[in-house]
């Protein structure tokens, strides 16, 4: 019988997740892992949508005093008695998530920041009336609590001492999406203003702060040590090169299985596999669960659901926007191979500043690794040298629709701004001029990324083709009424147009040819279909009597043309 716990579609607090009784797949190993070998303060870097957040909110519920222990229960953690009874429940916890951290300038962020400080302040109303504290500490607080941030730099530390002298313990500090903020500031032009403001923050926080047992800090890069970490001694960063923790963030192959297997869906492995798998992360292989969690709700209501690009669409890809519009001959080819499944080499830098990424685009490359985009196959050593290049690929099929979607996306603005090129391939249709015609068209397709076309089966690139040349023509002409498919004669044109002259018509059949010495023969048979099948009725039923003819043939970035008046 299938399970029928509901799966936590976009529930990232453990508490509630537990006691709610949602599927959950346990992870809880993560805090064995960390307290067998943890330092003053950890950085997790993973891409977004991998379980950061739920795995912070579990360290909340573990360590937090004063927690509900039996959310623990049956989990792989409990099983460790000593661990759990010297840990669980023992420590103050300050848990702050910046995700939220956003504005278009400095002051609407910094004001946000105060808003999420906060709320981890009212979550610890009781130290306003706490035995413990002095008046002056007491009074303190009460300023916090009213969203004073004359010194926020301080107000983390601050609440440690405070949680310090009520429980007489040190404090856990746990920071989710720390770059977040400074993600978006590199994005609205105050990055700057915002380093300032985070590396004092953190600094006061978990280098200065002697009311501190240990803080895990978890986002998507990996910022380099003398932006935001400055003199910060014994910090860890486990990034998705690091064998250690490999595991904890993402779901392996058996925990998938065994997901389909309690819901009954075995027999949607290998599409979920191909489509949200190929993540490598230390020496793990995993999927990103926000996929497969989403992909599996979908189906427990519609056994047919086709996989969509649920990581995708969670959130912004500017990234790939970034590497496309930069993007030189040299890497053309290499998103060109990518696309097609090949693997590249690149030098990966794992920290950088956001205000370093448009330096070079070696460092747009080392961000889309970071981020989840690309995936490690494995590593090359540089000649004459003791370094390695990663040999990169793309994940997944998902992540594979997020390039081609892009490159669509620029091809359309740069096919936007050819005004010249359209006007001549226009007046060459008109003109009966086949060869101007390929020309424009061979012009157009030499700056596309050509791969595109293997994103169909080798019987559905002619559809590929066929869409593109439309969108040219639409683009460019809005005084022609084009067709698409349009039924006529004995079948259905690939393209009918009425040009705005009342005599005149064009039809336009496409064809695909799997080499470049197939073209000509891809040409005549595509003028003896339109012959064949009448494809000029339509237009001669509106007394359009003046009728020109193409036959077009694709191959990668080439075409032909063979044009005939009718």
């Amino acid at each position: 019988m299938a399970n029928t716990l509901n799966l936590p579609v976009g529930i990232d607090d453990f508490r509630k997740l537990r006691q709610s009784n949602f599927y959950y797949v346990d992870k809880t190993r993560f805090i064995e892992q960390y307290l067998l070998n943890w330092g003053k303060a950890t950085l997790f870097t993973r891409p977004r949508r991998f379980g950061k957040t739920l795995n912070m909110s579990m360290l909340k519920s573990f360590f937090e005093i004063g927690t509900d222990k039996s959310l623990f229960d049956g989990l792989y953690i409990s099983g460790n008695k000593e661990l759990c009874a010297e840990y669980m429940g023992r420590y103050p916890v300050i848990f702050l998530s910046l995700k939220g951290v956003d504005g278009l300038d400095f002051t609407t962020a910094r004001r946000m920041l105060c808003a999420i400080l906060k709320n981890e302040f009212d979550r610890h109303y009781y130290l306003k009336t706490s035995d413990a504290l002095t008046d002056e500490d007491r009074t303190l607080f009460t300023k916090m609590l009213r969203g004073n941030d004359d010194n926020i730099e301080d107000s983390i530390r601050m609440l440690s001492k405070l949680l310090f002298k009520h429980f007489g313990q040190k404090v856990v500090i746990l920071i989710d999406e720390y770059d977040v903020p400074l993600d978006k500031a590199f994005q609205n032009g105050y990055y700057k203003e915002m380093v300032s403001l985070i590396r004092g923050l953190f600094g006061q926080a978990l280098k200065t702060n002697e009311f501190l047992q240990f803080a895990v800090l978890t986002g998507c890069l990996r910022i380099s040590k003398e932006s935001i970490f400055t003199g910060l001694n014994n910090f860890k960063v486990m990034s998705i090169t690091d064998s250690r923790f490999d595991e904890q963030f993402g779901f392996t192959d058996k925990e998938v299985r065994k997901l389909l297997s309690d819901y009954g869906m075995d027999s949607h492995f290998d599409e979920i596999k191909e489509w949200y798998d190929g993540y490598h992360f230390g020496r793990a292989d995993v999927y990103c669960p926000w996929d497969v969690i989403n992909h599996v709700d979908h189906l427990r209501d519609d056994s047919d659901a086709k996989p969509q690009t649920y990581w995708i669409n969670s959130s912004g890809n500017s990234l790939v926007r970034r590497l496309i519009n930069r993007a030189d001959s040299s890497t053309k080819d290499e998103i060109e191979r990518l696309i097609a499944g090949e693997a590249i080499e690149k030098v990966i830098r794992l920290d950088l500043t956001y205000d370093e990424i448009d330096n070079s685009i070696d460092n747009i490359w080392s961000v889309l690794f970071t981020t989840g985009y690309l995936t490690k196959i494995g590593e090359v050593r540089l000649p004459d040298s003791e370094s390695y290049a990663y040999k990169l690929v793309i994940p997944n099929k998902e992540v594979r629709e997020v390039f081609v979607l892009q490159i669509q996306e620029w091809f359309k603005a740069v096919v936007a701004n050819e005004n010249d090129t359209m006007k001549l391939l226009s007046r060459a249709i008109l003109d009966k001029d086949e060869q101007q015609i390929a020309r424009q068209l061979n012009i157009v397709m030499g700056r596309m990324i050509s791969i595109l076309d293997t994103k169909a089966p080798d019987d559905m690139k002619e559809n590929f083709y066929h869409g593109l040349l439309l969108g040219l023509l639409r683009g460019s002409n809005p005084g022609w009424l084009i067709k698409s498919n349009r039924e006529s004669g004995d079948g259905f044109s690939d393209i009918l147009i009425k040009p705005e002259d009342p005599d005149a018509g064009i039809i336009i059949e496409v064809k695909y040819a799997k080499e470049i010495k197939g073209l000509d023969a891809a040409c005549d048979a595509a003028m003896a279909q339109i012959k064949d099948k009448r494809y000029d009725e339509a237009l001669r039923d509106e007394d359009r009597c003046d009728i020109l003819a193409y036959g077009i043939a694709f191959c990668r970035k080439r075409c032909r043309v063979v044009g005939e008046k009718l």
